[in-house]
């Protein structure tokens, strides 16, 4: 069995709104991975997006006073909407996805009977990148392909540095270096600190690359030249 860990950026199903375009083409060229590839199978775990984000700003915005000592509200706030969306992405995966949606990564019924197993977020304390480190290394997976709206990691935060450059490769060593060793909810980076440090240490390979680019998905799947930075 070959099996690959996709962390599905909130930031690409639900960018504002659930991007149902997107989702239909998305899992259609998934369907047709699947079908030419019969050993493989496939973890998606989902992000939150903008119901995470506009739910956790209304929460800031009702107690007028958050701070660290809310972090763990927030948390909970952001594992919730990530349900949601990955509860979309099970029932349209249909008859692919025949286990139900995983919360708990660690647990261990998890029977994985179908193609597709689909989790959202578990608990606060780190992203859904975190999840999907757990689950790679619960089923033995080597790769998590972490889509979100970037194609590659830069050298520094372009937003804030011109100098930026964008990256094919990077070591765990110089990645962790740059987004640090500590979760911070709504964290805006290409993949979280905790998942990061979990992946060295279990030796995964993580592709960061733009998840609209359905084509280029598929490559990275297939092991052929893609866009995207390799990280590890």
């Amino acid at each position: 069995m070959q099996l690959s860990v996709i962390s599905l950026g909130g930031s690409i199903v639900a960018p504002d709104n659930v991007d149902s375009s997107f989702l239909s083409a998305f899992l259609a060229g998934i369907r047709s991975y699947l079908a030419k590839n019969p050993d493989s199978k496939l973890v998606f775990v989902c992000g939150g997006g903008a119901p995470a984000r506009k739910y956790q700003t209304a929460f800031r915005e009702v107690v007028g006073n958050a701070d660290k000592s809310t972090d763990n509200a927030q948390d909970w706030i952001g594992i919730r909407a990530t349900h949601l969306n990955a509860e979309l992405v099970r029932a349209a995966l249909g008859d692919l996805c025949k286990d139900p949606l995983v919360i708990d990564p660690t647990t261990k019924d998890i029977a994985f009977a179908g193609r597709v197993l689909v989790a959202g977020g578990w608990k606060p304390g780190f992203s859904t990148d975190t999840d999907a480190v757990y689950l790679a290394r619960r089923f033995g997976g080597k790769l998590v392909i972490n889509l979100s709206n970037i194609k590659k990691v830069y050298s520094d935060d372009p937003r804030n540095n011109p100098n930026a450059v964008p990256l094919d490769s990077i070591s765990w060593e110089d990645f962790r270096k740059m987004v640090g060793t500590e979760w911070v909810p709504g964290k805006n980076v290409p993949f979280d600190p905790i998942a990061s440090g979990l992946a060295q240490e279990a030796g995964i390979r993580v592709v960061c690359a733009d998840g609209r680019n359905i084509e280029n998905t598929l490559a990275i799947l297939e092991n052929k030249p893609f866009e995207g930075t390799t990280i590890g």
